[in-house]
């Protein structure tokens, strides 16, 4: 992504630029910055940064949340897009603040046990692959274990994420890829299930913002528990449109439900069949020693020239 400042040059602005002007030796010239990605790690998280300016943290150890996530999301022009983490007291909203945490993927129900309501841990062993900023994108993969309230470890997962920029914006990708261990992994239907996302409260519909999704529907009400290719929140933050569009991979084993609601919450659940009211209960099973993967994507936008389908038409899912 590049950003371009115009620059007035002439030999005659010494003579002023009115007569300059008038003399039609005024030129301008228009000077491109190509945006840079960096990084800073930390015992607990990894800082991303757009032009030395912190755009999101990857939090892998957190007392009270017990699984990895994304907190504080924010425009490289600094506007706020997500709920602080954790959420200012007197200023916005603190419910569920251990549960939505900025952007984050979480289930409710995996063989029974909750690693949405932190319940169970997703807890993190170490980097696979180490935080690197190639170009245009920063990769690193993130290994944890799934373990009980009771302590048991079930299973792992490896957290391939990517951060890329684009046009408008930024944008994340997480790819999970789950390992049974020495029994089945079960995936099982509840509304708190798959990829989420908690909206600043300038975003909140609630405080003027708007949830748009792929099947045309608006609203919360109106998109709760409907499949669509991808949801939208936007509004309007320091004058300038700005939001955050969730897309589920087209890869992913069923298209996603959307638990969504007023307060600014977005959730790509595609295993929820029977808790969105869209069928029979699911069941999704990872044999015991085989490995599993969905994906999705969070892209940070602003400005008017932003739209979601047209965006989406052309995203394509890096993969590993």
């Amino acid at each position: 992504m590049k950003r371009c400042v115009f620059r007035w040059m002439s030999e005659a602005v010494t003579r002023g630029l009115l007569s300059a002007l008038v003399l039609g030796v005024v030129q301008v010239a228009i000077v491109c910055h190509a945006d840079e990605l960096s990084f800073d790690s930390a015992d607990d998280r990894i800082t991303i940064r757009i032009n030395d300016f912190p755009v999101t943290q990857f939090v892998f150890v957190d007392e009270q949340i017990a699984r990895p996530y994304f907190a504080n999301l924010r425009t490289a022009q600094t506007h706020r897009l997500s709920r602080r983490q954790p959420p200012l007291e007197g200023e916005e909203a603190t419910d569920h603040d251990t549960m939505h945490p900025g952007v984050w993927l979480a289930f409710g129900d995996v063989n029974g046990h909750d690693f949405w309501r932190n319940e169970g841990r997703i807890e993190h062993v170490d980097f696979s692959e180490p935080p690197k900023v190639d170009g245009d994108q920063l990769r690193f993969a993130q290994r944890a274990k799934l373990v009980t309230k009771e302590g048991e470890e079930i299973g792992q997962v490896i957290n391939r994420c990517v951060i890329r920029l684009h046009g408008d914006g930024w944008l994340v990708e997480w790819h999970a890829c789950f390992t049974a261990g020495a029994a089945p992994l079960v995936f099982g239907d509840q509304e708190e299930m798959g990829f989420g996302f908690r909206a600043a409260t300038e975003l909140t519909e609630t405080s003027g913002g708007t949830i748009v999704s792929s099947a045309g529907k608006i609203g919360a009400a109106a998109t709760w528990g409907q499949a669509a290719t991808w949801c939208d929140v936007s509004g309007i933050v320091g004058g300038e449109p700005v939001g955050v569009t969730l897309v589920p991979s087209p890869d992913n084993f069923r298209v996603s439900w959307w638990h969504n609601r007023d307060y600014g919450l977005l959730v790509a659940n595609p295993f929820g069949r029977a808790a969105m009211k869209q069928g029979p209960k699911s069941e999704v099973v990872v044999a015991a020693g085989e490995s599993w993967e969905i994906a999705f994507a969070a892209v940070v936008h602003q400005g008017f020239s932003f739209d979601p389908a047209s965006f989406v038409t052309t995203f394509e899912f890096t993969g590993e």
